[in-house]
């Protein structure tokens, strides 16, 4: 098993996710290689949540050029978390309300 550090990479701060938080669903960046179990262990360790499901979303890397180089953006991995209605919200979130 991984760290539950290196599972969470950071949270994703944009208006859609924001709008979320009124749900308790909150949005991060995880590691590409991590499952729905891992993701939910690691954010109940570390904010001392309760989760109730965890949806996940793969974003291939956009091609990018210079000049006549082609290169890739790395891919990245979006989960969206929901807790359950009795647990505490995530005072990161509340903080930026």
């Amino acid at each position: 098993m991984k760290n539950v550090y290196d599972v969470i990479i950071k949270p994703v701060i944009s208006e859609e996710s924001m709008m979320g938080i009124a749900d308790k669903k909150y949005t991060f960046y995880v590691d590409v290689n991590a499952n729905k179990v891992e993701i939910k262990e690691a954010v109940e360790k570390v904010f001392g949540v309760t989760v109730k499901d965890v949806n996940t979303i793969k974003v291939w890397g956009k091609e990018k050029r210079q000049g006549r180089f082609v290169g890739y953006r790395p891919d990245r991995k979006k989960a969206i978390v929901k807790l359950t209605e009795n647990s505490k919200p995530i005072e990161f979130f509340e903080s930026m309300m």
